[in-house]
């Protein structure tokens, strides 16, 4: 039989065609959670989240201020609005005082590149409804039409591109007082007016407006995946965004699925696993340990300090997982010089000891305490790194896992000379130390090359 060039033409358009459909993901979890995760997320192992909108401004007890003042009626809040608001003040009265008038984009993306984070998370949306950006789903109710009068969303986007980090947005799927939203819950979300009118045609032109490299869900807690939608918005996200190729998602889609479905497992907040997980993660961590939105009567001790924050930086990468560090913008949109100060000491300590964190594998033994705790990471198949958090306050310094060789080096990162080491009798070595530089972060890292 002869076949004709247009034949061919059409198989290979028929093939070609076919191949491009069994790509395609299906809205169900057992094609999306086998999408594999973008690679650049794994590398990048630091970002910055960023909590700001509404709350910042009493920015008083937490960013769940509204809630608890008039959801939980807790007392110390209810007394908060007593003692220092008229009678009859609203939450919605707070919007106008959101001036953010400070605000420098290019300010912000310089302080959080200075601290070595590679992508930012930013709250377009928290559970206040309240949208950083003029979303016409959100009526009065967002940064353009109230408060700032700007596009915070995209002014902070511009700036962080010009730094090539990547840009990722937090999205509030519910509202806590929208009445739409409760006349679904109250049907036992057997309803979804919520979801159209409001949760995913906002959440669809976030992606397309500003195409984010992560999206950061939460909110979802209350109702199963199948009232919010999720695994349809996954598809097409995956499948025919702007962002298909290059977006990384989170695990809170519905009510079940935080630690099972989705990209990357935040599972609870400031998740802290006692071993390696078999699944991608992220340790969300605020500098302020009781609130995520600025807080005026936050008090130094409960802040942490930068070498708490290294222990987890390396705990969590030491572990597979990225370290998303939080810090709270006041309503005038200035980062306070105390969560600025421990940016650039995360930045300085980067500098450093980077290549110990960015682009590394976990080790086959994650850490040991032969001489103090050490935490390992890796990079390809000889090249191991041990950071310890404590000074061993001596000279020399046992390591029992590593197997070396003939070929191994050792060197002190921040110091040129290798160092003198001799192997133990079966596996490890013992290394001599020099004097260890002075290290706010009170943190070292040796690199042992061609060890195994």
């Amino acid at each position: 039989m002869q076949v004709t060039l247009n034949q061919i033409s059409l198989l290979l358009c028929l093939l070609s065609c076919a191949s491009s459909f069994g790509a395609r993901y299906t809205p169900d979890w057992t094609s999306l959670d086998a999408r594999p995760l973008p690679e650049w997320y794994d590398e990048v192992k630091f970002g910055i989240f960023v909590h700001w909108g509404v709350f910042s401004v009493p920015s008083f007890g937490s960013e769940w201020f509204w809630w608890n003042w008039q959801g939980a009626h807790s007392p110390g809040y209810v007394q908060f609005m007593i003692k220092n608001y008229p009678p009859g003040f609203s939450y919605a009265d707070f919007a106008p005082d959101f001036h953010a008038q400070f605000f420098d984009p290019d300010k912000w993306a310089e302080i959080f590149d200075a601290s070595g984070a590679k992508y930012v998370v930013l709250t377009t949306k928290h559970h206040e409804g309240f949208t950083n950006w003029g979303s016409p789903y959100s009526w009065n109710w967002n940064s353009v039409d109230n408060g700032p009068h700007r596009d915070l969303v995209g002014d902070l986007g511009n700036a962080i591109r010009k730094r090539s980090l990547h840009y990722g947005l937090y999205n509030s799927l519910y509202e806590w007082f929208n009445p739409v939203y409760l006349s679904d819950k109250e049907a036992g979300f057997k309803t979804q007016d919520y979801v159209a009118k409001k949760a995913m045609p906002e959440l669809i032109e976030l992606v397309n407006r500003y195409k984010p490299d992560l999206i950061w869900s939460d909110g979802d807690w209350e109702a199963p995946d199948t009232y919010w939608n999720s695994t349809q918005f996954l598809a097409w996200l995956y499948n025919d965004s702007p962002v298909k190729d290059v977006v990384v998602t989170n695990d809170r889609w519905g009510k079940g699925c935080y630690c099972k479905h989705g990209g990357y497992f935040n599972c609870a907040d400031k998740f802290t696993p006692g071993q390696l997980p078999n699944h991608k993660w992220e340790k969300c961590q605020s500098v302020d340990t009781i609130s995520w939105g600025y807080r005026r009567n936050m008090k130094l001790t409960e802040l942490m300090d930068l070498p708490s924050i290294i222990k987890d930086l390396v705990y969590t990468v030491a572990l597979g997982g990225n370290y998303l560090l939080n810090v709270g913008p006041t309503a005038d949109g200035v980062i306070a010089p105390v969560f600025e100060e421990r940016l650039r000491g995360i930045g300085a300590w980067l500098k450093i000891n980077g290549e110990a964190i960015y682009a590394t594998k976990p080790w086959r033994v994650q850490a040991e305490n032969a001489t103090v705790l050490a935490w390992y990471t890796s990079k390809n198949t000889s090249t191991v790194y041990a950071i310890f958090t404590s000074d061993p306050m001596q000279n020399s310094f046992k390591l029992s896992m590593p197997k070396t060789s003939d070929s191994t080096v050792v060197t002190l990162l921040g110091n040129p000379e290798p160092l003198k080491w001799a192997p133990l009798k079966t596996t490890g070595l013992i290394i001599l130390l020099p004097d260890l530089p002075f290290s706010p972060a009170k943190a070292w890292t040796l690199k042992l090359d061609g060890v195994a």
